[in-house]
């Protein structure tokens, strides 16, 4: 007798039955691979700086551990919350197609309680690309919790270049000596971040990290801006950088000497160890900043004969226009296939006529006394309960759809909890207004989005001439220069309840973001996955029931 059991079923029998030790794939019959892993998260000792601080440890590790998938793999993570504090993850670049529940942000999840877990259920579905993750409340992204997520082409799938011989992460940041708590009650106070202590590599300081390579060979490097508060830039001593990917989209591969990375944003470069065997370094520094940090790693050739002699390179320091052109270099592989075998740009976004059009100017303001940030004169405080969980159950008084205007009013900052209201399948230009001097970063969570124009001054109606609608690079997290502006292109494809944020990490948790509602009046599964069974209820939602088992 033949007995099937369902993918759903087996997946059920795998989350309850798989130990903390795990971390493994699952491959059934007919469906994507389910790859499992277990977290532990706890407090530990660390020493990036040479100072000892509380860090936040997964599995013991600082940083956290590798996620390796493929497009289309289940993604199945059971945390455990062992800190004293509550916790959560977020996912930076994943776009949980159908699934705001598995975001790992306050607006859509209850926190994990000390001693508690949740297993997060993710798909990597239609992706590809290089991402991280890290911890979303409080200010825990201060202490660690982070790593890089790795999202591979099918084997099928054409790649526009040769499989590197290797597959290097670099996780950069600024970092401050102070524990996360100390920071976190210096803005609660009212008061504005001190300048970072240093910068960190994949959570080490000053050449911490050694990247061996053999000579002759290319290798691939994943770069992710984890940080804080500042811009950075990279290069490598004697070698160039080919740009291939940003944030899941295959670029036009251009060669860079240096490269700058704003906060959230990632890149994939292809360096090529064509060098004499020696030993080089690869420089991390800060941009727009004065004093200007830097940290170093090693590039070591297997066969090195010591330290090479040239001198390390000079990086770019305060230089705007220079990162400007640079930005606007970045452009898409419309040749190359992405995570299905089409090419990138078949589904042609210039060509499709905007619906609505949304300006989204940050600004600096006090309030009550206090230090706060705010889009469009709102500046965010959280609800009592999360706001997806708030409106899948109809829960009054949280929060009031359309209280974020599409508008700058250039009115007094107030607090709200505000939230955006879109519909399904809008097709929206948003511009991002930077009145003040220094440089923004803004990410959208769930999305997406083509970058079409970039410049300084004020963005008028004939901006649009400049627009590039041919061949711009579509990313999640986009940086706005000082005194200028930045304007994207997005299909609201994707249902749900999505954060959108500054990742100057201060300037978010002093309430700059807000929450974009994208609504479909049909109500289908079709369009957007039910509450998982395993959600965390808390706040008004307490007590309440998910789904029967």
């Amino acid at each position: 007798m033949e007995t099937s059991v369902s993918s759903s079923s087996l997946l059920c029998i795998f989350i309850a039955s798989f130990t903390i030790s795990s971390n493994f794939i699952l491959q059934v019959s007919g469906e994507n691979p389910y790859r499992f892993f277990t977290w532990v998260i706890t407090y530990g000792d660390i020493y990036p700086l040479g100072v000892k601080q509380q860090g936040i440890l997964i599995n013991g590790q600082f940083s956290g551990p590798q996620i390796e998938a493929v497009t289309n793999d289940n993604l199945i993570i059971n945390v455990f919350n062992n800190l004293t504090d509550p916790f959560l993850i977020t996912w930076d670049g994943l776009q949980q197609r159908r699934s705001s529940w598995q975001d790992g942000v306050y607006g859509t999840n209850c926190p994990i309680p000390p001693g508690g877990n949740f297993t997060y259920i993710m798909q990597t579905k239609d992706q590809i690309g290089s991402y991280f993750y890290f911890p979303s409340l409080a200010f825990h992204k201060a202490a660690g919790g982070f790593g890089g997520i790795r999202v591979l082409s099918r084997p099928m799938i054409p790649v526009p270049f040769s499989p590197p011989a290797g597959d290097f992460t670099i996780l950069a940041g600024d970092w401050f000596k102070a524990n996360h708590t100390d920071l976190q009650a210096m803005l609660d106070s009212g008061r504005d971040l001190p300048f970072p202590d240093g910068l960190l590599i994949n959570g080490q300081g000053q050449n911490g990290n050694t990247f061996t390579v053999d000579q002759g060979k290319t290798y691939r490097f994943r770069i992710s801006n984890v940080g804080i508060s500042t811009s950075v830039n990279i290069r490598f001593q004697g070698h160039s950088m080919l740009l291939v990917e940003v944030e899941g989209s295959h670029t036009v591969q251009n060669t860079y000497s240096s490269l700058d990375v704003h906060l959230g944003q990632s890149y994939s470069v292809l360096v090529t160890a064509d060098q004499p065997p020696q030993d080089y370094q690869i420089v991390i520094s800060t941009r727009f900043t004065t004093p200007v940090l830097k940290t170093t790693a090693i590039l070591h050739y297997s066969n090195s004969a010591g330290p090479a002699a040239i001198p390390a390179p000079d990086g770019p320091t305060i230089e705007i226009d220079w990162s400007l052109n640079q930005a606007r270099s970045i452009r898409w592989n419309l040749t190359a296939s992405g995570p299905r075998p089409n090419p990138q740009g078949s589904y042609h976004y210039g060509l499709v006529n905007t619906t609505r059009t949304i300006q989204l100017a940050n600004s600096q303001a006090t309030i009550n006394g206090k230090l706060r940030y705010a889009v469009n004169s709102i500046s965010f405080i959280p609800a009592d309960t999360p706001l997806k969980i708030a409106d899948f159950y109809n829960i009054p008084g949280v929060f009031t759809i359309g209280s974020m205007p599409d508008n700058p009013t250039n009115g007094p900052a107030y607090l709200q909890t505000s939230v955006m209201a879109a519909n399904m399948r809008e097709y929206v230009e948003i511009i991002f207004e930077n009145s003040e001097n220094v440089v923004q970063s803004w990410h959208i969570d769930g999305y997406s989005f083509f970058v079409v124009g970039m410049d300084g001054g004020q963005w008028t109606p004939e901006s649009r001439q400049g627009y590039n609608l041919r061949d711009t690079v579509a990313r999640c997290t986009v940086q706005v220069y000082p005194q200028s502006w930045t304007a994207i292109y997005m299909a609201l494809d994707n249902v749900g309840m999505w954060n959108v944020r500054s990742e100057n990490w201060a300037r978010q948790y002093l309430g700059q973001q807000f929450y974009l509602r994208v609504y479909s009046p049909a109500n289908s599964w079709r369009d957007e996955n039910p509450i998982p069974r395993n959600a965390l209820l808390c706040g008004r939602a307490s007590g309440r029931r998910t789904r029967p088992l």
